[in-house]
């Protein structure tokens, strides 16, 4: 596993890991058949403010990189407009930054016009991934473990972040409305998410956020009702008899829910090391 707060002393692997966007190209090819646009790229100077620890590496230096607004033939891209969707694969590689595990930025979204806000889908293609998720008035926080095939809703109220505990990449699905733009500064003001997950100390809380928030840990639930179930990926959605409005009429669908509600009871606790990988 790459640890990237090393970089700054070895500046031979700078080159290596801006080298990392052919190998991404090269890893897309087995979980994506269609055209592949240029990725959106997040670099250190990007998330310099949302990790434990201070930067101390060029500013420059990829992290993660998404692929945005995918389709595989005019007939799906037609179906994903009119259903105001959007299908993206990120590639988020395996590695250690200051001591904490790779992730995304993390981001909250805002209300539709009923006044919730709008969900997202997930699905793990390649490696494992934890999803933080966390109310946007800080009393809960979720930790969702999710393996290759799994998928993930993150509901209603929750901001989200990805994070790559893992030895290999992490390459995942997202279906998302696009009627929004994600909202990145309430996370960036707290300095990042409630927890921090690192490579020694595992879950540590973020002291930005006053007290440790309880955090329960849920297993991906299934949802046949908005066609989600074992074997059945993300894109299998598109074109198909499932609309997915849950993912811009989030209030229509409180029976799918209100799942979350069920689930959480199973379990609560502040973590203050890794038990959830087992």
């Amino acid at each position: 596993m790459n640890e990237i707060g090393s970089l700054e002393q070895n500046p031979s692997k700078l080159s290596i890991w801006a080298a990392h966007n052919i190998t991404m190209m090269h890893a897309m090819k087995k979980y994506w058949s269609g055209t592949l646009p240029e990725p959106d790229v997040r670099t250190i100077a990007d998330m310099a403010n949302v990790f434990a620890r201070p930067p101390i590496v060029n500013p420059e230096t990829p992290l993660y990189y998404m692929y945005r607004d995918l389709w595989r033939d005019h007939d799906d891209h037609a179906w994903l407009k009119h259903h105001h969707l959007r299908y993206d694969i990120t590639v988020i590689p395996s590695g250690i930054f200051n001591g904490e595990f790779i992730k995304t930025k993390g981001h909250y979204h805002p209300e539709n016009p009923a006044g919730m806000s709008y969900p997202e889908m997930y699905e793990v293609l390649s490696g494992f991934a934890y999803y933080l998720l966390q109310r946007r008035d800080h009393t809960d926080v979720v930790l969702l473990p999710a393996h290759k095939g799994n998928t993930v809703l993150i509901p209603p109220d929750y901001g989200h972040v990805a994070i790559n505990p893992w030895n290999e990449e992490l390459i995942m699905a997202n279906i998302v409305s696009t009627e929004f733009v994600s909202e990145y500064s309430e996370i960036e003001k707290m300095r990042g998410a409630a927890y921090y997950y690192m490579i020694k100390e595992g879950w540590i809380a973020n002291s930005h956020y006053g007290d440790p928030i309880p955090m329960h840990v849920m297993l991906p639930l299934s949802l046949p009702e908005i066609g989600l179930e074992e074997g059945r990926g993300l894109y299998d959605l598109v074109g198909s008899g499932d609309t997915l409005d849950i993912m811009n009429q989030p209030e229509k669908h409180m029976d799918v829910l209100g799942k979350y509600s069920t689930a959480k009871k199973c379990n609560k606790y502040i973590p203050n090391h890794d038990n959830t990988r087992k």
